[in-house]
């Protein structure tokens, strides 16, 4: 009887850990995307760049700068995660791959960092 309590007891735990999970990535999307005007401003300013590892980095010390930029990276890492959960890969070649895919698309003008670690704008 204690081995089948504890056998529900573990499946309702992780059903509900899956769960929150899934709603902390759904919410992080939608942070991500309710942010691109702020980060689209602040990335054409010069005041983030895109570094090679997927994240923004504060290029111009500013309070704005720095409180968007942690927000930002704080939910790129929930999505990184959960696609190398999918994937089987780490998330940090998930970030470096997403590097590439921003540094391609990113406007002229912003900054971003080349895979050898070397600042430029596009």
């Amino acid at each position: 009887m204690k081995s089948l309590c504890r056998a529900l007891f573990a499946a309702l735990f992780l059903s509900t850990f899956a769960a929150a999970w899934a709603g902390d990535f759904d919410d992080a999307q939608q942070r991500l995307a309710s942010r691109q005007s702020a980060l689209a401003s602040l990335k054409e300013s010069g005041a983030l760049g895109e570094n090679n590892r997927g994240f923004v980095e504060v290029r111009e010390n500013a309070a704005e700068a720095g409180r968007v930029a942690a927000e930002e990276n704080k939910d790129r890492s929930i999505i990184y995660a959960e696609l190398a959960k999918k994937t089987g890969a780490s998330a940090d070649s998930v970030g470096r791959t997403r590097a590439k895919q921003i540094a391609s698309n990113s406007r002229s003008g912003v900054w971003v960092q080349n895979e050898a670690g070397q600042w430029h704008r596009k």
